[in-house]
């Protein structure tokens, strides 16, 4: 087998995060539930572009290309597959990829709905108020996939957010052969308790028969295999996956093999500031580990380290090399 150009391959939502500071008053005037995260149309999306007008920043996200990030920032070759609209917040994404190092190349969407975008509102207590448009991310299908890419990247890291739409979910078990024909890894994240809850039955096959990574927090583990304890969602994934990194937030998270569960601590912090990201840089700092061949033990002290940093600041991208921290907490890639 070949050696692979890109370490980790991505597949998944491309959404442009916009973040803006608000008064309180804001979320009340534009039916903006505080805390939370509420799903939008093209229309409401387009009204609140216009109402946070200039001060705002831009940033690529998704869960996906937030892990895929994560990975650049460890210092390994990364590649991005995720679908846009030809306008300019697609724009904004590709140059965001591309500005960290991200090989991405996808053939942005003609004649239909914008590029997706997560309108996150911040108030000056620091919470934050999401409304997401979905838009272009999810009117992905195989035609969208490159096969060389994937074949030409040691691991396929897919997100469970994709599947939603039957083309996409298509196209990600299309991704999954490709890989796995051309002898490469296949991760799969399993995103949110309410993605697992809509395609139980399918995650479950995928795990089955075409994942060789699984990652998962704690509730959506226990809602895959509808069990309430977490030692007997463990036993469960360890008979139907090879490896399964699970986290469980300040508990840390263990690394589960057909034969040894490990536990892996969390990194300590100062403050949290903002969850979010935090098991995506998760999968970014185990898959750089894995990618780079080290120990189980050490994949999940890179993720350990890799959430902790994204948690102690606003926003799902690291803003300090992980690498850096790595090296200084004794783990070199």
């Amino acid at each position: 087998m070949t050696k692979a150009t890109y370490d980790v391959l991505g597949v998944g939502n491309a959404i442009v995060d916009v973040i803006s500071p608000v008064l309180e008053d804001f979320l009340g005037e534009h039916d903006i539930p505080k805390g939370g995260m509420t799903l939008i149309d093209q229309p409401q999306a387009e009204k609140l572009t216009g109402a946070f007008g200039d001060d705002v920043t831009q940033i690529s996200g998704g869960s996906a290309a937030n892990t895929i990030a994560g990975v650049a920032s460890y210092g390994l070759k990364a590649a991005y597959i995720g679908k846009t609209a030809d306008d300019e917040m697609g724009q904004s994404f590709r140059e965001g990829m591309t500005a960290i190092g991200v090989h991405y190349d996808t053939t942005p969407l003609t004649g239909g709905p914008s590029t997706a975008r997560c309108l996150i509102a911040v108030t000056p207590d620091g919470e934050r108020s999401m409304s997401t448009f979905l838009g272009a991310s999810p009117m992905f299908s195989e035609a969208d996939l490159d096969a060389d890419l994937i074949k030409d990247s040691a691991i396929v890291f897919l997100e469970g957010y994709l599947f939603d739409m039957p083309e996409a979910k298509a196209a990600f078990v299309r991704a999954a052969e490709i890989a796995a024909a051309a002898g490469r890894k296949v991760a799969l994240t399993l995103s949110d308790g309410f993605c697992v809850d809509r395609h139980r039955d399918s995650f479950r096959h995928l795990v089955k028969n075409h994942v060789d990574i699984l990652f998962a927090n704690e509730g959506e583990i226990l809602s895959l295999y509808e069990v309430d304890d977490f030692d007997a969602a463990a036993a469960e994934v360890r008979k139907e996956c090879t490896l399964a990194a699970l986290t469980r937030s300040e508990k840390g998270s263990s690394i589960v093999t057909r034969n040894e569960v490990i536990h892996v601590a969390a990194e300590p912090i100062d403050r949290l500031v903002d969850a979010t990201g935090a098991g995506d840089l998760y999968a970014a700092g185990f898959l750089s580990g894995m990618a780079k061949g080290l120990p189980l033990d050490q994949c999940g002290k890179l993720g350990s380290i890799a959430a902790a940093e994204v948690i102690s600041h606003f926003g799902a991208r690291p803003e300090t090399s992980l690498k850096d921290l790595a090296g200084g907490k004794g783990v070199s890639l």
